[in-house]
């Protein structure tokens, strides 16, 4: 093999910390067009309705046109259809009920649980991007109201912020990407709205469920959640950078979907700046990305710098209070990652061997051809470098001699389509995988050879 090309140099400077996030990315006319057709006026509809109905509880009433829970999907069910009319019937708009059992309740009632659900097919309709966001809503921070503050289902909880504003972020996206892409992009993108969030991730834990159960491949699962607060308690305002939260390990699918997000964002819309967290989500809390994660799916949350508690699962947490242009920025976010993942191939899967010839000192890089793919490239960091480094063009080939110590450092495969769009990177080595039987490990195959394994497994 001839020497490496290296397309993208070091990201960071030692003197400034000043980084290159783009990873080598590049920016779509077509889909900046649909980025730049997202609409304030728009979400801020969605979230003004949503909060008229006064509860969303997942335990309120169903029946009324006008309040409650019922009222809220239903809503939403018509606004996709709309939508889906006005494109020709390019979305499939559906409910997706469970019944389900509320732990926590002294009762422990089955409730119905109704996700409401988009799907905009695409042209592999295996592959699916989950964007979502929950209507429901909760006053369960009222301390008067005791320990089953949680199930408090006919006062007002507007959930203006919490998470009317991610719902409304989501039913905008799929306006917009249904208007400019009709005929779906490379994998299909799922917009849904879940219910149950508030009682324990009902909804989302159903849907990944579900999806898996299906034989899907989940591409990456993201949630919207209280995305329009930028007034802190004490008076501090950000309204121009957003937190997004990915899993660990570093070298796991969802930290790499972080690196990825991170880098379409700042492609997109480079004077909102993205904070990435690594942790799965704030500390003691949670959200509808987690099902998804725990079940090995890339997942990630976008959520706003500045968290007020003091509105949040209270009646405080009202429309008034809400950004709808801030909103408006997490929606193009979403829009960049969304969009650009969805129009690329699948990643491979890599392993690495130590090179002999080289003492060591070299890795050969090997993974299996990905449809769709024209090229690959190879990436390189180091172990402390929060983003990747190097890129290297490795062609149509499906090996790479890496001229970097591995040893100190990670690697990562993506596949690059004719149509110029990176998948999600791949991380070398990877994340050891859980083995229960000796079926699990004859499956695993080549990937425990190398694998990083988690402490205490």
């Amino acid at each position: 093999m001839g020497p490496a090309t290296v397309v993208f140099g070091p990201p960071m400077s030692p003197t400034t910390g000043a980084a290159d996030v783009t990873l080598g990315l590049t920016r779509d006319p077509a889909l900046a067009a649909a980025i730049g057709d997202i609409s304030t006026s728009e979400i801020r509809a969605t979230d003004s309705t949503l909060v008229s109905f006064g509860t969303r509880h997942t335990m309120s009433d169903t029946l009324s046109n006008t309040r409650g829970i019922g009222a809220a999907r239903r809503y939403l069910f018509s606004k996709l259809q709309g939508y889906s009319q006005a494109c020709g019937g390019c979305l499939r708009v559906e409910y997706d009920p469970a019944m389900m059992e509320m732990r926590g309740h002294p009762d422990r009632p089955m409730v119905n649980i109704v996700n409401v659900v988009a799907w905009l097919p695409g042209r592999d309709t295996t592959r699916v991007l989950v964007m979502g966001g929950h209507y429901d809503s909760c006053i369960c921070a009222r301390t008067d109201l005791g320990p089953l503050a949680r199930f408090e289902a006919t006062q007002d909880a507007p959930g203006a912020d919490d998470d009317g504003t991610g719902t409304s972020a989501v039913i905008e996206l799929a306006r917009v990407f249904s208007k400019h892409f009709p005929h779906g992009l490379e994998a299909s993108v799922i917009f849904v709205a879940y219910s149950g969030e508030e009682e324990g991730l009902y909804g989302s834990t159903h849907l990944a469920q579900r999806l898996h159960t299906a034989g899907y491949k989940i591409v990456s699962a993201f949630t919207d959640d209280i995305v329009g607060n930028v007034v802190a308690d004490d008076g501090k305002v950000d309204s121009t950078s957003a937190r997004i939260f990915g899993a660990e390990p570093d070298n796991g699918p969802s930290r790499e979907l972080a690196r990825y997000a991170w880098a379409t964002g700042t492609i997109y819309n480079p004077t909102f700046q993205i904070l990435p967290v690594f942790r799965l989500d704030r500390i003691s809390r949670g959200g509808d990305h987690s099902p998804y994660v725990s079940l090995g799916d890339p997942g990630l949350r976008f959520t706003e710098r500045l968290e007020n508690y003091k509105r949040q699962h209270l009646p405080t947490d009202d429309f008034a209070h809400v950004n709808f242009g801030y909103v408006a920025n997490i929606a193009r976010l979403n829009g960049s990652v969304v969009g650009t993942l969805a129009n690329a191939p699948a990643p491979p899967a890599a392993f690495a061997r130590r090179d002999q010839a080289s003492g060591g000192q070299k890795w050969m890089i090997t993974w299996r051809p990905i449809p769709g793919a024209a090229t690959y490239e190879v990436l390189f960091r180091r172990t402390f470098s929060p983003t990747y480094e190097k890129i290297y063009q490795a062609g149509d080939t499906t090996s790479f001699l890496l001229p970097d110590q591995l040893d100190d450092g990670w690697a990562a495969v993506r596949s690059v389509g004719s149509n110029g769009h990176r998948s999600l990177t791949s991380a070398v080595p990877p994340p050891c995988p859980t083995l229960s039987t000796r079926a699990d490990s004859v499956a695993a195959g080549d990937l425990i050879r190398n694998c990083i394994r988690a402490p205490g497994r």
